[in-house]
């Protein structure tokens, strides 16, 4: 059953041998390889490549989608004159079982805007998914070197910082709500929701999210005091500034993730720790952790009240929208099961009107899982839980594989794990996660995943489990 999982999870395929073997990569790959050779500027491919990615993650919580999505069409463009002028043999880990996943996932996409009843605006937003796809292409290949690496995530922790450092700022001065984002009714509804820069707090919880996460482990991965004491101070500031947008999703995301990083610190320095601390570590963490959130709950009236409204069912006007747009969802799915309706948020606006409660417009089905399959149906929601179990196995091999060295590497795994695990629990709740601001960063962390790729022979893998049980 261990090989089952093995296969099912793609953990020791023969890429190399599929590529050397394929037509279709040794068509493309290479093509422009001689132009190459005597090009100054590509021989800077990857090095200009990082600098176009560096822009887009410094503007993206400033600018407007529109930017950002020209900002995704040169990397594309620029990434596909990198493929075409590679080196003709294969480099693996070029292409990684991430890679075909997310390829699967494109192609299903495709599927479902070809059968679309809406195909035009199906295309539309077919075009701005590949980018995204493509986006994760270049990202996995850039990362692939420490050192542009090292500079990407501490490009995005530096801009994180400026976000949340404004976003207390509006907490101590104050900030006017751009939109009805509680219940007026409720006793909360004079607290202040920070959103910086972003203009929503659900959408700045998102974005700091992987901030909290990453400065957290950058605290483990940075070398000296002064870069530890800006590492813990970027943790704090992040944190402090999430927990003060009141986004339940986001609140939600951040426990997640934060047993998340736990649990995995607790591993990868098990083989160090005595038998006692190895078997209540873990244990005396989650309850210390839980009992914060009780004091938090019992003593601080707004998250009292904020912790309280999400067990308040249709009580709560944000929980009854959102009650009704996941009915109406749930018989867009029941019309349309195998395929959906075709991808991207233009094509929810077409088609969710026909569906809609009276009262309760929508732009998205407030749930990442429910957008996939009301999208791409039950084949797409399937390909993309492949495509997620692929990653977090992936990621854990490479974790488990840095452990035995001791490289400090790892942590930035650990960060990418508990960073996916928290967006997708904030994702559960919402779909803030399809805004480019919160959607960039999500593939920069899968990317990150994919470039620590290494083939392991599965002869030579004896010791090295997977993070799930066999079935």
């Amino acid at each position: 059953m261990n090989l089952v999982w093995q296969r099912f999870t793609l953990s020791y395929l023969p890429l190399k041998q599929y590529l050397t073997t394929s037509y279709l990569h040794r068509f493309l790959v290479g093509l422009l390889s001689s132009w190459r050779q005597g090009s100054v500027l590509i021989q800077w491919g990857d090095t200009i490549a990082a600098g176009l990615l560096s822009v887009v993650y410094a503007l993206a919580p400033f600018v407007s989608s529109t930017l950002i999505g020209l900002l995704l069409t040169a990397c594309v463009g620029f990434w596909l004159l990198l493929t075409l002028s590679d080196e003709a043999a294969p480099r693996i880990p070029s292409v990684t079982p991430i890679h075909l996943l997310v390829l699967l996932y494109w192609a299903v996409a495709a599927v479902a805007t070809a059968l679309s009843p809406v195909k035009k605006v199906a295309f539309n937003d077919l075009t701005t998914l590949t980018l995204y796809l493509l986006l994760f292409a270049l990202c996995a290949r850039v990362l692939r070197s420490p050192k542009l690496r090292s500079w990407m995530i501490v490009l995005y922790l530096h801009v994180s910082l400026i976000v949340s450092i404004y976003g207390m700022r509006q907490w101590f001065f104050g900030a006017p709500p751009l939109a009805t984002w509680v219940d007026q009714e409720s006793a909360f509804s004079k607290t202040t929701r920070v959103y910086s820069y972003l203009g929503n707090p659900n959408l700045l919880a998102g974005y700091l999210l992987p901030a909290v996460v990453f400065s957290l482990v950058a605290v483990f991965v940075w070398q000296g005091w002064i870069k530890k004491a800006l590492a813990l101070t970027m943790f704090f500031v992040n944190t402090a500034c999430l927990i003060l947008t009141f986004s339940r999703g986001g609140w939600i995301g951040l426990v997640v993730a934060f047993l998340t990083v736990m649990a995995l610190l607790v591993y990868w320095w098990s083989i160090e720790m005595p038998r006692f601390w190895r078997t209540w570590s873990l244990p005396i963490i989650l309850g210390g952790l839980i009992g914060v959130l009780l004091l938090a709950v019992i003593f601080v009236e707004p998250v009292r009240l904020r912790v309280v409204s999400i067990f308040a069912d249709r009580k709560d006007s944000s929980n009854n929208f959102r009650r009704n747009v996941w009915d109406a969802v749930f018989e867009m799915i029941r019309d349309r099961p195998i395929i959906g309706i075709g991808p991207g948020h233009g094509s929810f606006n077409k088609i969710y009107p026909l569906y809609q409660h009276p009262r309760y417009t929508a732009l998205s089905a407030y749930s990442v899982l429910l957008e996939v399959t009301v999208e791409t149906g039950y084949v797409g929601l399937a390909a993309f839980l492949w495509l997620l179990i692929v990653t977090f196995n992936t990621a854990f091999l490479q974790m488990q594989r840095l452990r035995k060295l001791r490289s400090a590497d790892g942590f930035w795994l650990i960060g990418a794990i508990a960073t996916m695990a928290g967006m997708l629990a904030h994702g559960t709740v919402d779909t803030v996660f399809y805004r480019p601001e919160v959607n960039s960063v999500w593939w920069l962390v899968v990317g990150l995943i994919a470039s620590y790729y290494t083939y392991t022979p599965q002869d030579q893998s004896q010791e090295v489990n997977s993070p799930f049980p066999a079935p």
